[in-house]
């Protein structure tokens, strides 16, 4: 397909472009009316021909000013159908271009929505069947009387039971999430009791990472300890998976002397997160392109820990660190 030019498109408005094609329109009838007039042709041949003129000009003109309508309209029925490749072509500089332009980022957007919403439903699919088959074989070999139902058998079950109250709980999140129906119950509480119980429940799930605590003596919070928790522990999980199997995670916790807020750390010996990923892992559904994940499973967890903690007023990000991934928390103190 030739790619005709378009004449218009450095005009930054429409209403400019309108205001031009009016007048050379005019401005080509009157010049064709004027030439008929003077060389004596009848008015019959010459308004017609400068009619035909002025609107040969126009359509030369205005190439180009609706076809950013046409490719839209064309991808929205696309899109309808689930192809999000469709692209527009936006030159112009007026509202049209403007509209195209926003008009490809959303199928930008809704393509990579898409795709994480394929993603996850792997990832969940994956998530859920390899403990259920777990469960199932176990069961299936206690029933069948090929394992004895020891403590360590059942402890292997209870495991995987475990991994699905997880799953299951995360995706309540999610749900409550999109719902904003979250209601926090404030409560002022010691941080360093705190951190110590989660930190213990941590290291049963990971018994070769140590894990040291750094925090600050009389440090209280007020806030959901049930979300708080959830935001901490979902931390200390990702910095165990993503550290070496022998490593250290330490946990900090001190009031910052420039606003008064409480700032809690998790710093892992890990490969860290490039700078370019640090907002990225916070996404819901994200993986991370390298080799850390926001959870290593559905790609909820830090997602979740975002939310949460933006419910208390406070926010979370990659803090720059010499050695590792530190993620860090900041939210307001009583």
């Amino acid at each position: 397909m030739i790619d005709l030019p378009r004449p218009l498109d450095p005009l930054p408005s429409i209403k400019l472009k309108l205001g031009v094609l009016v007048t050379v329109s005019c401005a080509v009838t009157a010049l064709i009316v004027q030439w008929g007039t003077a060389t004596g042709h009848a008015a019959a041949i010459t308004l017609p021909f400068a009619v035909f003129m002025s609107l040969a000009v126009t359509q030369v003109l205005a190439h180009g000013m609706t076809s950013p309508l046409r490719e839209m309209t064309a991808a929205a029925r696309a899109m309808a159908g689930g192809d999000y490749t469709r692209r527009v072509r936006a030159t112009s500089r007026d509202e049209v271009g403007e509209l195209a332009r926003a008009f490809t980022r959303m199928a930008a957007d809704l393509a990579e929505v898409d795709r994480q919403r394929r993603e996850f439903v792997a990832n969940v699919s994956h998530e859920l069947r390899t403990p259920i088959s777990a469960l199932h074989a176990l069961l299936e070999n206690i029933a069948d009387g090929v394992t004895a139902p020891r403590p360590e058998t059942l402890h292997t079950a209870l495991d995987q039971t475990d991994r699905l109250g997880r799953l299951i709980a995360q995706l309540l999140d999610l749900s409550r999430l999109d719902s904003g129906g979250a209601i926090l119950n404030r409560t002022e509480f010691a941080v360093s009791p705190f951190i110590e119980a989660i930190v213990a429940q941590a290291h049963i799930g990971h018994p070769r990472v140590r894990f040291a605590i750094d925090a600050a003596p009389g440090l209280v919070v007020c806030g959901d300890r049930d979300r708080l928790a959830q935001v901490l522990a979902n931390l200390l999980d990702n910095a165990a998976v993503h550290g070496p199997p022998d490593g250290t995670v330490t946990v900090m916790a001190h009031k910052s002397s420039r606003h008064g807020k409480l700032v809690l750390e998790v710093t892992d010996e890990g490969p860290g997160i490039p700078p370019q990923e640090r907002a990225r892992v916070f996404q819901r559904f994200s993986q991370g392109n390298g080799s850390y994940a926001s959870d290593g499973g559905t790609g909820l967890g830090l997602a979740i820990a975002r939310w949460a903690v933006n419910l208390h007023d406070g926010h979370i990000q990659v803090a720059d660190s010499t050695q590792g991934c530190r993620i860090q928390v900041v939210i307001p103190a009583p």
